[in-house]
């Protein structure tokens, strides 16, 4: 059975996110030396799913329809935009909610308030964004050449 290029680029997409999420887990399982099933559905950590899933779609579409398709070239737009915001934006957002966190405790330390921390585990460095998109192009091949010629 071979399936119809929609669902060659979303299912792509789909495993490049789901094999990124199990290889953080194993890499948080190697570093901490304990299982924590919350990482499987958390942000942030090595390597990046976002990027793993948006660059697996879109060497999907590129391969699909085209280096040179609109459709590819709106993808990539999307992707470099997802990318540089997972590295960028929620990094400094995760920064900023620990600084934050660290302020509230030394303010409220030793007075009885319970104290909300913000979650701070939001972005993804460079490296992590970087892994994550070698991982999603590394899928969208795999899926175009190998999985879907052989189904």
């Amino acid at each position: 059975m071979i399936l119809d290029t929609g669902a060659e680029i979303a299912l792509s997409g789909l495993f490049g996110a789901l094999i990124a999420q199990i290889l953080k887990f194993i890499v948080y399982l190697i570093k901490n030396r304990h299982i924590n099933f919350k990482i499987l559905s958390t942000t942030g950590g090595m390597p990046s799913s976002h990027s793993a899933m948006v660059s697996a779609l879109t060497t999907s579409v590129g391969l699909v329809e085209g280096w040179w398709s609109p459709l590819f070239s709106v993808s990539l737009a999307f992707s470099l935009v997802v990318m540089y915001d997972a590295a960028g934006v929620r990094l400094a957002a995760g920064r900023m909610a620990a600084t934050l966190n660290k302020l509230v405790e030394d303010i409220y330390e030793n007075k009885g308030h319970t104290i909300t921390k913000l979650k701070e585990l939001l972005g993804h460095t460079p490296k992590e964004v970087f892994a994550g998109a070698m991982l999603g192009i590394a899928i969208g091949l795999y899926f175009h050449y190998y999985l879907i010629k052989h189904m």
